[in-house]
């Protein structure tokens, strides 16, 4: 009976560990179209996009909290992996604290229009002088310098995470050297991104990093939900040799 529950239990943190997953990744691409739609050239320019805030602020609102949405879905299935890669403890520990530790650094920073509404407001105030303005453009660019170095770390810890993620699955049957390969790959992807990107913070290498991530649970994600529904109960089978009785020749395979 205990484990029977034990299973069942198992089972539905992979389920709703797995769907959170997928949901976040297809909750990211949505956000790339949101930026890609309704912000455009604001994204790679903060001083346009503070000046201009008004005519976007309801899509960066709606990005930034999908975005935060998506960082708790991922929370949620790093939880789920580690259940399932208890087979191999150290790594599969190791790389789900660092995943959340990357995903709260990046979760500091996901809300960046609450410290641009103020800001804004003074900008277009009555009375503002241009010299007030220009004031306040240099401190929104202070304050998305502060953003940018919480996403960069975040994205720099991310990809050890998956690398060891990656060492946990490969010694994990249900997940083995096919999986385990590709998360390792996708985490020296992430690392080379990041280490181009720390050189070169203005780097477009950067979103390579981003990109490996949606990958990652999007396809462990899939992979969660489908291992919850297979027969995973144990098999039990008699045990050879005379000294086997009705109760004891039951053992767990």
């Amino acid at each position: 009976m205990y484990e029977t529950d034990t299973l069942e239990a198992d089972n539905g943190v992979l389920r709703w560990g797995g769907l959170a997953g997928v949901l976040g990744g297809v909750l990211f691409i949505v956000v790339f179209a949101i930026v890609g739609v309704f912000v455009g050239d604001a994204a790679t320019d903060p001083a346009w996009a503070f000046t201009n805030f008004a005519d976007i602020r309801a899509a960066r609102t709606i990005e930034n909290s999908l975005y935060l949405v998506v960082l708790i879905l991922w929370v949620t299935h790093f939880l789920a992996l580690y259940r399932a890669l208890r087979p191999n403890l150290a790594p599969a520990l190791f790389g789900s604290v660092l995943g959340i530790v990357g995903l709260t650094l990046l979760a500091v920073g996901a809300l960046p229009h609450v410290a641009a509404v103020p800001l804004s407001d003074l900008y277009h105030a009555a009375g503002t002088t241009p010299q007030d303005q220009a004031t306040l453009v240099l401190t929104w660019r202070a304050v998305q310098g502060v953003l940018d170095a919480q996403l960069l770390a975040g994205l720099a810890v991310l990809p050890v995470a998956l690398i060891a993620l990656g060492v946990a699955m490969i010694g994990t049957p249900v997940f083995g050297k096919r999986y385990g390969g590709f998360t390792v790959g996708l985490g020296v992807i992430g690392v080379v991104a990041e280490v181009i990107a720390l050189i070169d913070p203005l780097s477009p290498i950067a979103a390579l990093g981003v990109f490996a991530l949606i990958a990652f649970h999007l396809v462990l994600g899939w992979k969660n939900h489908a291992l919850s529904k297979a027969d995973r109960s144990p098999v039990r089978v008699p045990v050879a040799g005379p000294a086997a009785t009705p109760r004891a020749a039951m053992v767990e395979r």
